[in-house]
C-alpha cells in the first residue's frame, strides 16, 4: 500500500488529506473536515480533472482578447490538447457570457464556453 498527501480545494477549509492506496484504488482519505474531501481525494486519486482557462482573439469587438474556459472539468491528460485547439480561434462580436466558442473540445464532450461579454463596435 501507498500513501498520497493532497491539500482538498473541494472547499476554502484546504484540509490536509492523507490516502492510502493499493495500486490504482483509493482504501481510505483521512483529513477531510466535509465529505467534498473524500470525493475531491478520489477523483484526484483515480481520475484527476482540471477547468480549462484561456483566450481567444476577437475581432470588431470591445476587446481585443475574450477570455473562455471548459464548461465542465475534462481529464488532466487532456489539457494540453484543448488549449492547442484554440490556438489561431477568432470570434467575431458580439459575443455573450456562455456562448460556445469551440464544441466538444479535443473530443472530451465539454465545450469551451465564453466567460465574458463583448460588445461590437
Amino acid at each position: 500500500m501507498s500513501i498520497r498527501e493532497l491539500i482538498c480545494i473541494g472547499c476554502p477549509m484546504g484540509c490536509q488529506l492523507e490516502v492510502e492506496m493499493e495500486g490504482n484504488e483509493v482504501k481510505s482519505v483521512k483529513g477531510n473536515v466535509c465529505p467534498r474531501g473524500k470525493s475531491y481525494a478520489e477523483k484526484e486519486c483515480t481520475n484527476p480533472t482540471r477547468i480549462v482557462t484561456s483566450s481567444v482573439l476577437v475581432e470588431g469587438g470591445d476587446m481585443e482578447v475574450l477570455s473562455v474556459k471548459t464548461e465542465h472539468d475534462v481529464p488532466k491528460d487532456k489539457i494540453f490538447q484543448c488549449v492547442k485547439a484554440l490556438k489561431g480561434v477568432k470570434v467575431s462580436a458580439p459575443v455573450n457570457i456562455g456562448d460556445i466558442i469551440v464544441e466538444n473540445v479535443a473530443d472530451t464532450g465539454v465545450n469551451i464556453i465564453s466567460t465574458k461579454k463583448v460588445v461590437a463596435v
